[in-house]
């Protein structure tokens, strides 16, 4: 089999080269999105590997598929960005990555939590410079305090065994409950109720047509003031203008986020010399308790390895039709 990997680095690289025992031909094209313009590249490929920020809508994969793929495969959970409708009519299976190792990201939410109630990142920029003040240093105990898991699926457990660890309240809310949560000593309420009791709200959910944007005017003025807003997941849960003005009225007292709605023309990419155009963005870095970073929860080197060895076994049992169970298209219900 032949695969060309897509908005690739050399970690991707390295990742699937470890885990290619089934000696398939591997094709990186390094910091090359896949979307209409590109998908040609692919041409002579089995298969396209294909991540986050990739656009598969229908022309793209209707060119993927007259240059000879047939079969779609995401090194990643989210699937958002496939036109899934599409590649089941043109009868591209579309398989994913729903679980790789979920401590890393939920570690990555706990490393934001920490950061930003401590500011730990401020305190080590001020001892550089010699400057020992603890003046505008203060945080609180996460001990005792309540945090909202908007979804509880193996990323959200992950985060509630953590956060349990350090004496926190849970409370959850997922249309889907899992006993795990509730054993864990978590409660599932409502979203109006994790919004008004929560000190800490943190999301862990796919990013659907119906949560577009939940995190809104609406949601933000339901929250306690003050209150801390995590986001792991897909950056188009949240509702950016609505968050600046919670920031700036300081409803909004911490705000973290690895997701951005408009980071495809940032995120995995060194623009150190570049002149970024997006407003919002360039906002958001002004707040001193907003702390970014560039989709990087994903980033250990257990879950590169887990994404790897489950992508190509997805291709693996596609290619010799068996039953795959991270196929996408059973999503849709009967055709």
């Amino acid at each position: 089999m032949r695969i060309s990997f897509f908005s690739a680095h050399p970690y991707d690289e390295a990742s699937f080269q470890a885990a290619n025992h089934y000696q398939y031909e591997l094709i990186f094209f390094n910091d090359t999105p896949l979307n209409p313009a590109t998908a040609s590249m692919a041409a002579g490929s089995d298969a396209i590997c294909a991540f986050v920020n990739d656009h598969l809508d229908y022309e793209c994969l209707n060119r993927l598929k007259n240059k000879g793929v047939k079969w779609i495969a995401l090194r990643c959970a989210g699937f958002n960005n496939v036109d899934l409708a599409a590649a089941r009519a043109l009868n591209m299976p579309v398989v994913s990555v729903p679980t790789y190792t979920p401590e890393a990201v939920a570690e990555h939410t706990l490393a934001l939590i920490l950061t930003l109630n401590r500011q730990t990142h401020r305190a080590f920029n001020r001892v550089r410079e010699n400057n020992f003040s603890l003046n505008g240093l203060l945080g609180f105990n996460l001990h005792g305090r309540t945090v909202g898991l908007i979804g509880t699926g193996q990323i959200g457990l992950a985060s509630a065994r953590i956060l349990k660890g350090f004496g926190c309240h849970l409370l959850g809310y997922d249309p889907c409950p899992h006993h795990e949560f509730l054993e864990l000593g978590g409660q599932y309420v409502d979203l109006s109720t994790v919004y008004q009791n929560s000190d800490i709200i943190s999301l862990h959910c796919p990013l659907t047509p119906e949560n577009y944007h939940m995190i809104n005017v609406d949601a933000l003025t339901q929250m306690k003031d003050g209150v801390m807003l995590i986001n792991t997941s897909r950056g188009a849960l949240i509702d950016t203008t609505a968050v600046i003005a919670a920031l700036k009225s300081r409803k909004l007292g911490y705000l973290g986020l690895d997701v951005y709605e408009q980071e495809a023309q940032l995120f995995f990419h060194d623009l150190s010399e570049e002149i970024i155009t997006d407003d919002e963005f360039q906002r958001l870095l002004t707040f001193p308790n907003v702390l970014i970073t560039g989709h990087q929860g994903f980033f250990t080197q257990e879950a590169l390895k887990d994404i790897a060895q489950t992508t190509l076994e997805n291709l693996f049992r596609l290619s010799q039709d068996l039953p795959c169970d991270n196929e996408l298209t059973h999503l849709l219900g009967e055709p």
